[in-house]
């Protein structure tokens, strides 16, 4: 016999997007009913996320705060003909982390783990044990739906944290490590010191291609330790990934793909920074808009995640043309002259442009002057129009 239980909210995915909205609502609307549904055991996967300061709205660091494992006063990027310093604020959130305080936050009977949902509409869920739940509204995070309708490219990577046997006496993040021989397109390495001897190494890619080859890249990651004159003792954590790097699309197509009348929320929302992938920005907004809310039913839910995500796809725009010219008019062996050019812009406007906040000034700045590919498919590129 199928079992039923009843609430006011299903969040389906227990990642950044679906973690950190059942968060705040436990925060602040602890009068809500909520289940979080996870497929793994552990919220948030095995994964590292990381952000600006500023990319996080002043008024909405109260959620994302007590996530924080690590931070630095400040970062470096290296290109073969510039390097520089930038004063940024800079934050890790490890995996772990995310976990425990989520679970510290919500009721025991609010979390179910371990559980693959069979089928989901957006007032019911149907888990892999019978078990049916049925609620005002049903909000979808499990991560990218069918990409079809959109033009991406990929950021890809595969990270591992090195402990090593000697100190690597490196206090500041390299957020662009591009004086490596470049692979697959645009290729850098990214360092981040997480204790005197623990340094997190990840080997990424800015490509038109999918695949990702992971003992290729690990073994690229030895080599670039080696190089840095470090003696790896173990490895104590690895990951890899591959996010979307938006170039256009048809947003409502995507968006009706994973259900026309579902709400949705993280990358199945389309809620990703279009030229890096990350979505940790666009899941602590969304979490937060959502508490404001007064009607937790599917259309209201729907309606306001739908609104939200078609405003901020409007928004960055900009970075799909920007993403055309990289990836489509620059040389994949010559990409990096793109970001190096980039980071010789004032640091102001470099962190607006992470943090998806670009003004107009700002773009004008960016696409002023020679640009670092050939002309005629700069042109090219900027004529291309987006849905």
């Amino acid at each position: 016999m199928t079992k039923s239980v009843s609430c006011d909210l299903v969040i389906l995915g227990g990642g950044l997007a679906g973690g950190l909205i059942a968060l705040a609502l436990a925060k602040t609307r602890p009068e809500l009913k909520i289940l979080l549904v996870e497929e793994g055991e552990n919220l948030g996967g095995n994964h590292i996320w990381s952000y600006f300061a500023d990319d996080i709205d002043p008024q909405n660091r109260w959620l994302i705060a007590p996530l924080v494992t690590h931070g630095w006063k400040g970062y470096d990027v290296a290109f073969p003909g510039h390097s520089r310093q930038l004063d940024a604020i800079y934050y890790s959130i490890e995996s772990e982390r995310f976990d425990q305080v989520i679970r510290a936050a919500l009721p025991p009977t609010a979390l179910v783990t371990g559980r693959k949902v069979l089928a989901a509409n957006p007032v019911t869920a149907v888990l892999d044990n019978g078990l049916r739940i049925e609620a005002k509204g049903v909000i979808d995070a499990r991560g990218a739906g069918d990409m079809a309708p959109l033009d991406v490219g990929y950021q890809k990577f595969v990270g591992q944290l090195l402990s090593l046997k000697e100190p690597h006496w490196r206090t500041r993040p390299v957020i662009m490590d591009a004086t490596v021989q470049q692979f697959d397109g645009y290729r850098f390495v990214y360092c981040l010191p997480f204790g005197p001897a623990q340094m997190f190494v990840e080997d990424t890619y800015f490509s038109n291609q999918s695949d990702l080859d992971e003992p290729v890249l690990a073994a690229r990651i030895a080599d670039y330790a080696k190089a840095q004159g470090w003696q790896v003792d173990r490895i104590e954590r690895s990951e890899r990934g591959v996010l979307p790097i938006l170039m256009g699309g048809d947003f409502t197509a995507y968006w009706n793909r994973g259900g026309k009348e579902m709400p949705k929320a993280g990358t199945r929302a389309a809620l990703f920074h279009p030229t890096t992938g990350y979505s940790l920005p666009d899941a602590v907004r969304l979490a937060a808009f959502l508490t404001t809310l007064t009607d937790f039913s599917a259309v209201s839910l729907h309606d306001a995640c739908y609104g939200f995500a078609r405003k901020r796809w409007h928004q960055g725009q900009f970075y799909h043309v920007l993403d055309r010219m990289m990836l489509r008019a620059a040389k994949p062996e010559e990409r990096y002259k793109v970001l190096e050019r980039f980071y010789r812009l004032d640091p102001k406007l470099i962190g607006r442009f992470y943090a998806g906040r670009s003004t107009m000034a700002d773009r004008l700045r960016i696409l002023t002057g020679k640009p670092p590919v050939p002309l005629g498919r700069a042109i090219a590129a900027l004529g291309e129009q987006a849905a």
